[in-house]
């Protein structure tokens, strides 16, 4: 779980990027609360091979990346 709610990108997707790298899950969970942020996260997730699922639940998103 990545959890990078409050943070303005480009720090979401850094730290998406970063666990990507680190650990090379299968699927990852990531909550942020700009619909920016689920834009530039998705737009990386798609770039390493994730499909992309969002829910989004007052004001905040929960972001499923799945390979």
């Amino acid at each position: 779980m990545v959890d990078a709610r409050g943070l303005s990108c480009p720090l979401p997707v850094v730290m998406v990027q970063k666990e990507v790298n680190k650990n090379n899950p299968n699927e990852l969970d990531v909550q942020v609360d700009a619909m920016v942020c689920v834009e530039n996260v998705t737009r990386f997730a798609h770039s390493q091979g994730y499909e992309v699922t969002v829910e989004e639940q007052d004001g905040e998103y929960t972001m499923h990346l799945k390979k």
